[in-house]
């Protein structure tokens, strides 16, 4: 029996596969700057994507100072202000941002989704770090979880801001892997573009 079990073990670890195995450039970035965030897509967007599962990384350059792209992507209570599909976001009464504290999220009609409530899994301002998943709701990403991660640049007296947003998810019954993607990278490139358009009107501002 134990060498049942062993032999299915190394069954399901050879059906799996890392993300982090030889990752294409996201698009919009150089080689250059990828090649800075190597180490980092190691580290934090790396995952074991087994059977009925899915992933992706994007990536989003933004003309604006790193400090002030973290003051938004931080805020685990206030998802709305930069992520188009969030109608509302609410937290319980003493909230504090702290790992393991929870919001319930509602989202806009049209979407396959109503409802969203999700979990703080990391957050670190001194490295500009965060992640969130998907505990429960009415929604089709089951077991989704997500890494943010923001870095700042600085070259010939130019300062910019790259993020990383990367994901794990399920692929529901009845849709496909690449169908599962395409939604999921979707909804992420356009919370990224709104991202770059929120602080790169904050940084603007005298």
């Amino acid at each position: 029996m134990e060498k049942a079990e062993s032999s299915t073990a190394e069954q399901d670890a050879e059906s799996s596969s890392a993300t982090n195995s030889s990752v294409p450039v996201p698009t919009g970035l150089t080689e250059d700057e990828f090649d800075e965030l190597k180490r980092f897509v190691a580290e934090f967007h790396t995952y074991r994507v087994g059977r009925g599962q899915c992933s992706s990384l994007l990536a989003q350059r933004i003309h604006a100072p790193p400090d002030v792209v973290w003051s938004v992507v931080r805020r685990f209570d206030k998802p709305q202000t930069y992520k188009h599909f969030i109608k509302s976001c609410v937290v319980k009464e003493g909230f504090q941002m702290t790992v393991g504290s929870t919001r319930d999220v509602n989202v806009i009609s049209g979407l396959p989704a109503a409802t969203s409530t999700e979990r703080l899994d990391i957050l670190d301002d001194e490295r500009r770090v965060t992640g969130f998943s998907i505990i429960g709701g009415e929604h089709r990403l089951w077991n989704y979880r997500s890494v943010t991660t923001v870095h700042g640049f600085e070259r010939d007296d130019r300062i910019w801001t790259v993020v990383l947003e990367s994901y794990i998810v399920d692929v529901p019954e009845g849709n496909t892997e690449e169908d599962t993607r395409l939604f999921a990278d979707t909804v992420v490139k356009l919370n990224l573009q709104k991202l770059a358009s929120v602080t790169e009107g904050m940084a603007r501002e005298p």
